[in-house]
């Protein structure tokens, strides 16, 4: 194994950790530095993998899964799907990641100020949209569902966004395979990365105790604060 591989496997590995322990991150985590390590990793074997952990989430806790959300939720990922592809191609990237950033800080600061947000079907399929559209053209479609949830409890925050990152990321596969965009070498840096993203879901398991109730709920707001100011830091300068 190349050391740029073993690299891309330990990105990985603690981006699966923080998945599997607050419900969202492996793609906003590893897929800005796996770019930069071998742009081949990026979106397909990234998103193979991250198949595979959303699959395991939701076997792990599947009692707690909110289906009902998942189903509105995907809803208004489809349109938001075509949203963001339309961005892509209309608007500077760049801008338009600013744009995404910003509109998740926003969504931060309202929350902390006590705008509690809820998964209201209206909400979900709201967010479900801005998901899509947020990623399609950055890979970052995690916040917006994910602070819709954080007055959850753990086990139905991981298990519910489980579900939904299953369904949205094997939309996404399959539009790359139509689209002629998945090759064998997707298949073979898949395999390799597989491994250490088993290892950090392995992991998050007995760290998943320690975040309930407000702790879980920080958490969920820190890592969308974080992808959200990486995004306009990384295209405003």
């Amino acid at each position: 194994m190349s050391v740029g591989l073993l690299i891309a496997g330990l990105v990985v590995l603690i981006g699966a950790l923080v998945q599997g322990s607050v419900g969202y991150g492996l793609n906003l985590l590893a897929g800005p530095l796996l770019a930069l390590i071998d742009p081949m990793l990026v979106p397909v074997p990234v998103l193979m993998i991250a198949c595979v952990q959303a699959a395991l989430a939701v076997v792990r806790e599947h009692r707690h899964t909110d289906w009902r959300g998942v189903g509105w939720a995907m809803v208004g990922r489809v349109p938001g799907n075509v949203l963001g592809v339309l961005a892509v191609s209309s608007l500077p990237l760049a801008q338009f990641n600013v744009v995404i950033g910003v509109s998740v800080l926003v969504c931060v600061g309202l929350s902390l100020l006590s705008l509690k947000l809820t998964p209201t079907r209206p909400g979900l399929v709201v967010a479900g949209a801005a998901s899509g559209a947020f990623g399609t053209a950055s890979s970052i479609g995690g916040p917006p569902i994910a602070l819709l949830y954080q007055h959850s409890t753990g086990p139905v925050v991981r298990a519910t966004l489980g579900a939904y990152f299953l369904l949205a990321s094997i939309s996404s596969v399959v539009t790359l395979l139509i689209a002629g965009q998945v090759r064998v070498e997707h298949l073979g840096a898949a395999a390799v990365l597989l491994p250490f993203m088993l290892a950090g879901f392995a992991v998050s398991s007995p760290l998943r105790k320690y975040l309930r109730g407000p702790r879980l709920r920080y958490a969920v707001l820190t890592v969308a604060s974080v992808s959200a100011a990486f995004l306009v830091l990384r295209n405003s300068f």
